[in-house]
């Protein structure tokens, strides 16, 4: 474990459920988690003998399934959803940065008063839409 990330883990203010949702993208995000789906649909196809009833033995795979995919549609819908907060947040942090830049600059070149105007009213428009 890196200094980074333990520093990282020391100011981690996240809830339990966000950090479940980051553990679990990473986990299903990497080639084993396709591995163990792989095997589980593999034995699922070689316990077709043990079933007496076959329609129960494609019930057993359809609800499991199901359950593995609407979890995981929960939970990749969030993470998808807070990295996109993240990579909007930096974005306007870049943008207000800019509008600083560019605001000095506006002395030389009164051209870009009006460019800093719309750049800053810009910022967090994500929010009021």
């Amino acid at each position: 474990m890196t200094n980074r990330s333990t520093a990282r883990q020391g100011q981690d203010d996240r809830s339990a459920f966000d950090r479940f949702v980051e553990g679990a993208y990473q986990h299903v995000s990497r080639a084993p988690f396709f591995a163990v789906i792989i095997v589980l649909i593999v034995a699922w196809l070689l316990s077709a003998p043990l079933w007496v009833d076959l329609k129960a033995w494609q019930v057993a795979i359809h609800t499991v399934g199901t359950v593995i995919s609407l979890i995981l549609l929960v939970l990749l819908e969030n993470a998808g959803r807070r990295s996109e907060e993240a990579a909007q947040e930096k974005l306007n942090v870049l943008a207000e940065a800019l509008a600083d830049l560019m605001a000095s600059r506006a002395q030389d070149d009164p051209a870009l008063e009006e460019s800093v105007a719309r750049l800053r009213e810009a910022v967090g428009l994500e929010d009021r839409h």
